[in-house]
């Protein structure tokens, strides 16, 4: 990861941040900062960094809000109805849908800004078919803002970044290993769901 960003400059810090959206172990928490601290030693133009990494941001988005239009929420709701489906099952997705129809502007916009939640939000939006240019300025702002505290806060460390660069990477194995903690709840829960209907539908 850092040596993508120091043989590939600003566009390496683009790159890595496309990934981030799609690929949640490639934490932007850590590229951020690293570009933020090379920008102040003179590897990195500073003025360059922070717009090729909320372009990286918006395209990462675009890709995920494409992958939301293109399941729709018909063919998300017959998905969720499959025993081998464990993401989310019919009522949580009814139940978001009514949320989302209604605080999706404000939930693209904040959810940028929180780990994990930034790369997800966009694909619910790409299901309620939010008009694009407003999910593109939505994802712009709260890309932008998230990007601008980081690169900053790596540029704040300046020479203390050799200190704090040895525990940055096991980040990305916490981040990963959230992710699949989350998952084996979801399929657990699944488990438990069809086992209670099961049971149900037998006691009649």
């Amino acid at each position: 990861m850092f040596s993508i960003v120091d043989r590939m400059g600003e566009i390496g810090v683009g790159l890595l941040i496309f990934l981030e959206n799609l690929i949640p172990p490639v934490p932007s928490e850590v590229i951020l900062p690293l570009a933020g601290f090379r920008a102040r030693t003179g590897a990195l133009n500073v003025w360059l960094v922070w717009p090729a990494a909320t372009i990286g941001s918006v395209l990462g988005a675009l890709v995920l809000y494409g992958v939301g239009a293109w399941l729709g929420y018909d063919r998300l709701r017959a998905l969720a109805d499959k025993p081998w489906f464990f993401i989310t099952s019919q009522k949580d997705l009814d139940r978001g849908e009514k949320v989302f129809s209604r605080h999706g502007g404000k939930m693209v916009l904040f959810g940028r800004c929180v780990p994990l939640i930034r790369s997800v939000v966009s694909i619910p939006a790409g299901i309620d078919r939010m008009p694009l240019p407003r999910f593109l300025l939505l994802t712009t702002i709260g890309s932008g803002v998230w990007n601008a505290i980081f690169i900053g806060l790596g540029w704040i460390l300046g020479d203390n970044w050799g200190r704090v660069q040895g525990w940055l990477g096991p980040v990305s194995y916490v981040v990963l290993g959230l992710v699949v903690v989350g998952l084996v709840w979801l399929a657990i829960r699944k488990a438990r769901q069809r086992s209670e209907r099961t049971v149900g539908a037998g006691a009649r």
